[in-house]
């Protein structure tokens, strides 16, 4: 499967067609096929990575998926995410204190460095790291899409104003979506992520008291969920303890997320706000319940969304760097 095609120019007797159509031709592509040649056991050398990775820290699936995710949706998916400095986008209020495995990128680039210099982009390694972190996890495996190159610039105002937040409204999340040319099946699979991981109280503690003018907790939150959860933030006066997002199935990719959205068990407002929120009912419910009676139908466009999100504005052909270190800029 590949993301571009080139742009077929037509016999045409007026050159101004011929300029507008030479123009617009797409000079590189992403391929499944991209390192056959110039670096072969590159799929192997990652997943060996991934796998010491996730045996020592299973929660390592998702901050590896959520990176890709992360990075994709500020300058497209060029790495920029991985880069050090204090304008950059780690420090970006999304990913402070949040965003990790940049360690195992590390590792990860060394392995492959040491298998192929100079030649596999950071930006492929994070697209490739976040399919095996799915597969391992119980998810369905796709055909990873390469050929990208890493940017030479982070945006950490891009970050802070583009991703989405657990804050958020399902119309704002929708909007962010397709800012990126992403739809609201998009939305709800990729939010399906959220069936591995853990989130820290901060990120949902606006649920468990002075939720609205009239109701102390919020209303969609299942209540013996909102005790066990008001128990345990309260032990944590920085709000860095930790829950796991899919209650009762932590590490496992499955599609019991969106069972738990039926019963009012979704931990952030916006994965609970896709089944339960006016906004949610109007776009999101058909396809949380679609999801949550069948894993084959979450899979299938979990997969299908994973290449579109891995396919938004990638540098390709001699355009950014193949960097030497993941964290700097040749």
């Amino acid at each position: 499967m590949k993301a571009f095609t080139y742009t077929t120019c037509s016999p045409s007797l007026f050159v101004v067609l011929m300029v507008l159509c030479l123009s617009t031709g797409v000079s590189s592509q992403l391929t499944t096929d991209f390192y056959v040649t110039s670096c072969p056991n590159v799929f192997k050398v990652v997943r060996r990575v991934v796998v010491n990775a996730l045996e020592n820290e299973m929660r390592m699936a998702a901050s590896l998926l959520r990176l890709h995710f992360h990075d994709c949706f500020v300058n497209g998916c060029d790495g920029s995410i991985l880069l050090d400095g204090s304008d950059g986008e780690k420090f970006a209020f999304p990913n402070i204190n949040s965003a990790r495995g940049f360690d195992v990128v590390d590792s990860i680039k060394t392995a492959v460095e040491n298998e192929c210099n100079g030649t596999v982009s950071c930006a492929d390694i994070l697209a490739i790291a976040a399919r095996d972190s799915v597969v391992l996890s119980g998810g369905p495996t796709w055909k990873v899409l390469l050929g990208r190159r890493d940017g030479l610039v982070a945006n950490q105002t891009g970050a802070n104003s583009n991703l989405p937040s657990p804050f958020d409204s399902i119309n704002t999340i929708i909007s962010k979506f397709a800012a990126v040319e992403l739809n609201t099946t998009d939305v709800v699979a990729l939010s399906g992520g959220h069936t591995i991981g853990l989130a820290r109280c901060v990120t949902f503690n606006n649920r468990l008291s002075n939720f609205s003018s009239t109701e102390s907790v919020d209303p969609t939150l299942d209540s013996s969920m909102a005790a066990d959860l008001q128990s345990l933030c309260s032990q944590s006066s920085d709000g860095n303890a930790t829950t796991a997002l899919d209650r009762n199935s932590t590490d496992v990719f499955d599609n019991h997320y969106f069972k738990n959205l039926l019963s009012q068990k979704g931990l952030l407002s916006s994965d609970q706000g896709l089944f339960s929120s006016d906004e949610g009912v109007a776009a999101t419910k058909g396809l949380v319940q679609t999801y949550s009676n069948s894993s084959s139908a979450f899979f299938s466009d979990f997969v299908s969304s994973m290449i579109k999100m891995g396919s938004i504005s990638p540098l390709t052909g001699s355009a950014g760097e193949i960097r030497r270190n993941c964290r700097a800029v040749n």
